[in-house]
């Protein structure tokens, strides 16, 4: 069974993707974020990877349904602990209110999707 509508999950995990390349070495905008919000640069490492494997999962996830259901919970959560990261650092701007946002609304998405697809 494949799940529908199947490119919400292969559009989610391109911009997963996207992000993760972003993050290999991260660019100016990813690596002001990153220290705007206090990310330990010791776990920035951990970014590319984390993001590839849930654009994998997100790409299985369209054919195998529990997968699909835990990879876009967990990226709610990771969503929710990086808006939570923003406003502790008290940074209200784009990067908040556009991008992890934005994501977590898609996330949600996606996640809904899923569960009513099970």
């Amino acid at each position: 069974m494949v799940i529908n509508p199947w490119w919400l999950f292969a559009g989610l995990a391109a911009v997963q993707l996207g992000d993760a390349a972003l993050c290999i070495r991260p660019v100016e905008f990813v690596r002001a974020c990153l220290e705007d919000v206090g990310f330990p640069r010791r776990y920035w490492r951990l970014l590319p990877v984390l993001k590839t494997a849930s654009a994998a999962a997100l790409i299985v996830g369209i054919w195998f349904l529990p997968l699909a259901v835990l990879t876009t919970a967990s990226l709610v959560v990771y969503f929710l602990v990086a808006i939570s990261l923003h406003v502790r650092a008290k940074d209200y701007g784009r990067n908040l209110f556009l991008n992890a946002t934005g994501m977590l609304v898609l996330c949600t998405s996606a996640l809904v999707v899923a569960l009513q697809a099970v």
